[in-house]
């Protein structure tokens, strides 16, 4: 995705007043198209057990199942271009379901991903995120088209909150992407604004040049210190804009925006399905089939300064992080940053499984016995909810235990491919 950039490439003055009135941006590259490591590990929602699915993880080395606070300082390598970023950012794997023999799965191959650091407009300062800060976006349980639509909605004051996409860029729409007038009930619903893109899974192959199916996360950028570090449910929200400046309650605190892109190589499966304009292949590895519950997790390992002085200097847009001037720590160039997963062993792309991580089932749009209802709330983060609220918004799942994955896993493959 390309974003505008505002002023020069790389430099921006700093701001004597606290207002900043126009909106910079540097996106965080990764050093190889590879994760750091995979499992059923998420230190955010399920610290120091098993997660309930399998997991993609970028980031610094010192990730664990029991990650929190100054842990990721001292990794002793990291994924991400600037050296002093030893943050960790995952989401859930992608599966192909075969069509023709629905009980066998192969991971899909990750293509790419970036991560958007937005500084907004605010009448406030944009701070950096505090060491060890865990956020979540998104929801695993839910397999409900979010209210709002097809759309994406970051304000609170303009409707309910949708963070999360699918983008689909392909050489024509014709026929589009999602079905016309859905209702998000058994099929996707399109972005009224942006044919590429919308709610739940595309319904035909991703076939745009070097750019396969997308997988959209944004996260809230006010932070409450009264919550806490790891309070993940009731730590953040979203900023309302009030004339035009991006605004958190009293005594929150102002932090970039982030916002994930992971790119999948679907286009290596277009041979091994054909698009009938009403199903699709692909999951989630929590065994959603929707697409609704697209979901990212995020804790913080940056180094104070090194994040603050891409805060104040820093506009490099979509040419990249790396291209920061005066960067604390200098870029990395380390490509070999892998650690073994703390539970369970990796999944090669090649191989074939007979069923989904833990054996989750697979659900929605009708698969598993469970349909998608009509504009649930319950695709919005756990911190959706305007600023002027307490924020603590996770829904009752109406499928919990189909949704709780209960196995213990146990796989073969030792590498990724």
């Amino acid at each position: 995705m390309r974003f505008t950039t505002v002023g020069s490439l790389a430099i921006v003055a700093p701001l004597a007043a606290a207002v900043k009135t126009e909106r910079t941006f540097a996106v965080l590259h990764f050093t190889a198209n590879h994760f750091l490591t995979e499992g059923p590990m998420d230190p955010v929602v399920n610290p120091g057990g098993e997660a309930t699915h399998y997991h993609s993880i970028m980031g610094g080395s010192n990730f664990g199942i029991n990650t929190k606070g100054d842990d990721l300082l001292s990794s002793d390598c990291t994924t991400t271009t600037i050296k002093n970023d030893k943050s960790n950012y995952w989401v859930p794997s992608l599966f192909f379901q075969d069509p023709k023999d629905p009980t066998s799965f192969e991971k899909v191959p990750f293509y790419y991903m970036n991560v958007y650091y937005f500084f907004e407009p605010t009448n406030s300062t944009i701070e950096p995120f505090p060491a060890g800060l865990k956020m979540l976006s998104g929801d695993a349980k839910t397999r409900d088209p979010p209210k709002f639509g097809g759309g994406s909605n970051l304000d609170p004051s303009k409707g309910p909150i949708q963070p999360i996409q699918w983008t689909c860029p392909r050489q024509n729409y014709d026929p589009p992407s999602y079905l016309p007038n859905s209702d998000g009930t058994t099929s996707g619903m399109q972005d009224p604004n942006n044919k590429g893109s919308g709610a739940g899974f595309p319904l035909y192959d991703c076939d745009g040049t070097y750019s396969p199916l997308r997988q959209d996360i944004h996260f809230p950028s006010c932070y409450n210190p009264q919550a806490g570090l790891d309070d993940y449910e009731n730590n953040m929200a979203w900023p309302t804009t009030v004339d035009g400046l991006q605004t958190c309650p009293a005594g929150w605190v102002h932090v970039p925006h982030i916002f994930y892109e992971v790119y999948w190589d679907t286009p290596s499966f277009k041979d091994r399905w054909t698009p009938d304009g009403k199903t699709q292949p692909f999951v989630l590895s929590n065994g959603d089939a929707t697409g609704y519950s697209s979901h990212g997790d995020f804790i913080s390992g940056w180094d104070q300064n090194t994040l603050q002085t891409i805060i104040d200097t820093c506009n490099a847009g979509d040419s990249g992080m790396e291209k920061c001037p005066n960067i604390p720590g200098g870029v990395n160039d380390n490509k070999d940053c892998t650690i073994k997963p703390a539970i369970g062993t990796l999944i090669a792309t090649s191989e074939v499984l007979n069923a989904l991580p833990l054996n989750c089932p697979v659900t929605g749009w009708g698969k598993g016995n469970v349909s998608s209802g009509s504009g649930s709330d319950s695709s919005e983060p756990s911190s959706s909810q305007p600023t002027s609220s307490t924020v603590s918004s996770f829904q009752p799942p109406l499928f919990f235990l189909m949704t709780y994955c209960w196995s213990f896993f146990f796989y073969h493959a030792s590498s990724y491919s």
